[in-house]
């Protein structure tokens, strides 16, 4: 897909895990599998509720340094015939795409999650964005972000209102994912929500107010 180019158009990106989707339990069911094949000890309860950060991250609270390059292409090939079928739209999730769509504008997801795998979900939700941008946490978004020209920034962990900030765009949190409102307004969102379900709303009064 090529970047949007008019400094008019509304281009509005969005975060993946806990944010469009609720992957705990695939997550959850991918971690079991892993622990179960390679005999190692995993908090998969624990793991799914510090979802944002890099897989590598996660898997280093369970492997030696060492190990974690080869378990993430383990886990990301494991990836499909576990996490894909039992992850569902989060609420409001295509509500949000959809008013932007509505808006004349463009959508994008932006996510730390390996690509192929977030456009699987994507795919198996009906859920489809102009564009899908993945392997990128916290300040690594801003990159995508301006390539595309994105205005506004919506995400559910610190690390997303952080590459929003970045990016020189509009932060807008919904409190669906591990980070509370408060942490969240702390990190410096511009906006924050309780859910998707009250974006369209918001983006209704935003769009008049940016023009003027």
């Amino acid at each position: 897909m090529t970047p949007m180019t008019s400094a008019s158009a509304l281009t509005v990106g969005f975060d993946l895990d806990m944010t469009l989707i609720d992957s705990r339990p695939g997550i959850r069911a991918c971690f079991v599998a892993l622990a179960e094949r390679t005999g190692t000890h995993i908090d998969a309860d624990l793991a799914v509720t510090r979802l944002g950060p890099p897989l590598v991250d996660e898997l280093a609270h369970w492997f030696p340094q060492e190990e974690i390059a080869a378990m993430a292409d383990l886990y990301r090939a494991m990836y499909p015939s576990y996490a894909i079928a039992a992850t569902s739209a989060m609420a409001g999730a295509r509500e949000a795409i959809e008013a932007v769509r509505a808006a004349g504008g463009r959508t994008m997801v932006v996510t730390a999650k390996y690509g192929p795998n977030a456009e699987l979900h994507l795919d198996h939700l009906g859920i489809a964005p102009d564009v899908v941008v993945g392997g990128l946490w916290a300040e690594q978004k801003a990159e995508a972000l301006r390539e595309h020209g994105a205005g506004v920034y919506v995400g559910d962990h610190v690390g997303d209102v952080r590459g929003a900030r970045a990016a020189g765009t509009l932060s807008v949190a919904v409190a669906t994912g591990p980070c509370p409102a408060e942490e969240l307004r702390a990190a410096g969102a511009d906006v924050v929500l309780d859910d998707l379900y009250a974006f369209p709303g918001w983006l209704d009064g935003y769009r008049p107010a940016s023009r003027a």
